[in-house]
């Protein structure tokens, strides 16, 4: 089964970042990245995922629309062992309780340390082989 990461984020340039980013890994085929520019897109993917398994949710938090926080619950309804992290421009107190108590195992600041990132990716692949 692929194993996919699925970034939401309304910024035109995100995809080819993040692309750009884990080029390498993409390359190789370690993972594959789906790409949401709403939060109602990526709960249409998420709720049609036959066929591959998304082992990362990385979610903006400002977007317009439905945020980022109100999506975090309705994927956590949909899938309870989704991995989520939150990332946002604005990593006050209150957006990161909300999202802790939403469900995200973590809140990344923009703008997007990649190393740090990278290490959260390998985590959640790692888990999943192991069947965690």
């Amino acid at each position: 089964m692929s194993q996919h990461i699925l970034i939401v984020d309304d910024e035109a340039d995100i995809e080819a970042l993040f692309r750009q980013q884990f080029r390498r890994d993409l390359k190789a085929g370690r993972f594959r990245m789906e790409f949401a520019t709403s939060a109602q897109q990526a709960l249409q993917i998420i709720e049609g995922t036959a066929g591959h398994e998304i082992v990362l949710l990385l979610s903006d938090v400002n977007m317009p629309g439905m945020s980022g926080l109100d999506l975090l619950p309705r994927a956590k309804a949909v899938r309870p062992d989704l991995a989520v992290i939150m990332v946002t421009a604005y990593g006050d107190i209150e957006t990161r309780r909300r999202a802790v108590e939403g469900g995200a195992e973590g809140l990344l600041p923009k703008p997007i340390d990649f190393t740090a990132l990278r290490v959260e990716v390998e985590r959640r692949l790692v888990q999943r082989r192991a069947g965690s």
